[in-house]
């Protein structure tokens, strides 16, 4: 006689080992027999929102809504150190652009690659839509980009014939009272389902005043004489009647409406329930989000606080400490942020992050060798990738240990994932060309990089460098007019144009450009020398 495991637990043994398809399907059979099964239909809500959950606590990226139509106001001259917004309020000591590149709002590249990394906060319309998303895609970010899945195509995918819970059907009240599934349920609404459109009750109207108000079922903005309501999210009423039922005393659920509200915007009701919660319960989570919310609202200060105040209650939690190194490297404050780091990698020595972003400072501070021993211990990690490799060569040609230096690149080239990729490696290739003096080899490495990536603006103000060599001197001011328009951020082709532009004789051309560089990079010398030699000429005109 065959032994058979009985499908319940058949599916929770496939849920443990994150096999979720499979524990979704057996549940979804197990419901066809019994639709009540309250298990099953706990354990599907689960799998189907581990499918798609993305982790909160990560700061996402700002979307073009919210970069360019933030009505919160801010100072125009931030004390330094005191804002993440404008560039150039460093507490001193980070590295200039003549060392380290910087993005386009004026900070350093980081080593790691993180969401608020990838794109910097553009100053106008124009640079915001021009600003891409990721590397893949011209797209500019928005607010749904990459993070939350789009109302019901998650749910299309699971189900085909529709989703699997009908949310405008259900009683959220008697969930709330049912602590086993109002949790699972939460989840699934806000991980998996993003519904912004439902919401369960009546809509309440409270005209009183000036201000906004709020309850459990409705959220509106009033001013003068227009009013704005915004339905919430099916979870934020879910969580809302939960904490209700709780005696507000339940720091999960108070945490889950600070989640919601952060999704919302409403990043000073998010920090209203976050402290709540954390009054009730510390957890290091909790201190995570309440930071992401400081961070949101540009208060740098108070979130390194926060992380402060939750290492007296976690010494040596990691999360806490990568927090602090994050901010203090995203205000350009890198001594500080690599002693961070440092500390992270006590507590943790494996920690990929910490290595890259020590290993890139010690790079961009002239100690090739040191960065090396850090990117080989990425290696003996199990590290396997483009960029990877590509540091690697970088580092060994500039400790001079030039029989690795080709090598790491050619295993970088094998790797590459798209055309961005291959791009940046083939012109970091002409840079090392560039230092053993093949100009010809590194005249083909920057047109390969251009062919893989057209809009790679270091790539064209190098070429520009070359064909002013060979005496192309309209070659070299067009690739270098494309560089300064595709990338303002960085002074060098404003530089070199201002300098071509001299030499043939047009000064006005010549003096605009040399104030662009002067923008980009203020304390640049030969610029402000080259301004100081315009300015004497105009005099004598």
């Amino acid at each position: 006689m065959e032994v058979t495991m009985d499908p319940l637990f058949l599916a929770w043994s496939y849920f443990r080992r994150r096999k979720l398809q499979q524990c979704s399907d057996i549940c979804t059979k197990i419901l066809q027999d019994n639709p009540y099964d309250q298990a099953a239909w706990s354990l599907k809500t689960r799998a189907l929102t581990e499918m798609v959950y993305i982790d909160e606590v990560e700061v996402d990226q700002e979307g073009i809504a919210e970069m360019m139509l933030d009505e919160s106001s801010i100072a125009q001259v931030a004390r330094p150190g005191t804002s993440l917004r404008l560039p150039g309020t460093s507490q001193g000591g980070g590295p200039t652009p003549a060392v380290r590149p910087m993005t386009q709002s004026g900070r350093p590249i980081t080593g790691f690659v993180r969401p608020s990394t990838q794109s910097g906060r553009p100053g106008t319309m124009e640079q915001a839509i021009k600003t891409p998303r990721t590397a893949s895609t011209a797209r500019p970010v928005t607010s749904a980009s990459g993070r939350f899945i789009r109302l019901g195509t998650a749910s299309m995918l699971t189900n085909p014939d529709g989703p699997f819970i009908n949310l405008s059907r259900l009683n959220l009240a008697k969930y709330s009272q049912k602590p086993n599934l109002s949790r699972t349920l939460f989840e699934f609404i806000f991980h998996h389902e993003n519904d912004v459109k439902n919401v369960s009750g009546e809509c309440i109207y409270i005209i009183k005043g000036t201000g906004w108000h709020y309850n459990t079922e409705l959220l509106y903005f009033s001013c003068k004489k227009c009013f704005f309501f915004f339905f919430l999210f099916q979870a934020l009423d879910l969580a809302a009647q939960a904490t209700e039922h709780a005696q507000f005393k339940d720091w999960w659920w108070k945490v889950q409406l600070g989640k919601c509200y952060y999704r919302l915007g409403l990043y000073r009701e998010a920090e209203k329930q976050f402290r709540s919660g954390l009054n009730h319960q510390e957890v290091v989570d909790t201190y995570l989000y309440l930071a992401k919310v400081y961070q949101r609202m540009d208060q740098p200060i108070t979130a390194l606080n926060l992380f402060k105040q939750g290492l007296d209650h976690f010494p040596g939690e990691v999360t806490l400490l990568t927090g602090i190194a994050r901010i203090h490297e995203e205000m350009n404050n890198i001594a500080s942020a690599t002693e961070y780091y440092k500390d992270v990698l006590k507590q943790d020595n494996t920690h990929v992050e910490a290595i890259a972003c020590i290993g890139s400072n010690h790079f961009y501070t002239d100690q090739p060798e040191i960065a090396l021993r850090f990117y080989r211990r990425l290696l003996q990690m199990g590290v396997y990738n483009c960029q990877l490799y590509n540091n690697l060569g970088l580092c060994c040609f500039y400790a001079q240990q030039y029989d690795m230096t080709l090598s790491s690149f050619e295993r970088a080239l094998a790797l590459v994932a798209n055309d961005e990729e291959q791009a940046d490696v083939w012109y970091n290739i002409g840079h090392v060309a560039v230092g053993i003096g093949d100009l010809i080899l590194a005249y083909q490495c920057f047109k390969l990089a251009l062919a893989f990536n057209n809009d790679h603006a270091e790539a064209y103000n190098n070429l520009a460098v070359l064909e002013l060599r060979k005496g192309r001197i309209e070659q070299s001011k067009a690739f270098l007019q494309t560089a300064a328009s595709l990338a303002p951020h960085m002074y060098e082709p404003h530089f070199n144009l201002s300098i071509l532009s001299e030499k043939i004789g047009d000064l006005q051309s010549s003096y605009s450009a040399a104030q662009k560089s002067e923008d980009a990079f203020p304390e640049h010398v030969d610029t402000q020398q080259l301004l100081k030699q315009l300015r004497q000429q105009f005099v004598v005109l």
